[in-house]
């Protein structure tokens, strides 16, 4: 399966619950931490659901 490495470049503060929680269980905390995960169907709709605040690289 792909691999993609996911960085939170904009804050989740003065955004929805929704949003923060979908942020949390990307399992990034601070503004800049990033994590390689698998681009699973459910992983993949968590990243498009707050996309505006994530920077995505695609892994080989």
């Amino acid at each position: 399966m792909k691999k993609v490495k996911i960085t939170l470049v904009n804050s989740p503060i003065d955004r929805s619950k929704r949003q923060k929680l979908t942020v949390q269980a990307l399992g990034l905390g601070k503004t800049n931490s990033s994590r390689e995960v698998e681009a699973t169907p459910q992983i993949l709709g968590m990243i498009r659901k707050v996309n505006h605040l994530l920077k995505v690289e695609e892994l080989n």
